[in-house]
């Protein structure tokens, strides 16, 4: 804060003594003490009051910073759940062409598609039909 060495301390005691004499001088170092120490905690409270308002605006920008990056996770997710769920509209929309039921539950539409699936299976699984009147090879 100050710089003040020993040589302008013992200084401004000698014109203190001089001036107040050695009745009053005590009671005068003890006030100045006073106001001094009183000005210290004032100012160290003004500097933590600052850092932490530094500090809370800084983790302000930080959570800013991620809310944005939340965002645009979230809308390309959002795009990505879009993309996927309009092939399928699209499907929905042939079967309902097709003149499908639609009030069909998912599970009923998926036993649907597994029993198609099984007779395709069947269907290749069988083994080729020999004719017996062909000739060897």
């Amino acid at each position: 804060m100050f710089d003040i060495g020993f040589l302008e301390l013992l200084l401004l005691g000698v014109v203190g003594l001089l001036v107040l004499g050695p009745e009053r001088l005590p009671k005068a170092a003890r006030t100045l003490g006073l106001w001094i120490g009183k000005t210290k905690r004032t100012v160290s409270g003004m500097q933590r009051e600052i850092s932490a308002q530094l500090e809370a605006e800084d983790l302000r920008q930080k959570l800013d910073e991620q809310q944005k990056k939340l965002d645009d996770s979230l809308n390309q997710v959002k795009r990505g759940v879009e993309g996927i769920a309009e092939p399928e509209h699209d499907a929905q929309d042939a079967r309902q062409h097709r003149q499908e039921p639609s009030s069909a539950t998912p599970e009923q539409r998926l036993d649907d598609a597994l029993s198609r699936a099984r007779e395709g299976a069947d269907v290749a699984s069988e083994p080729p039909s020999v004719d017996k009147d062909a000739p060897e090879r």
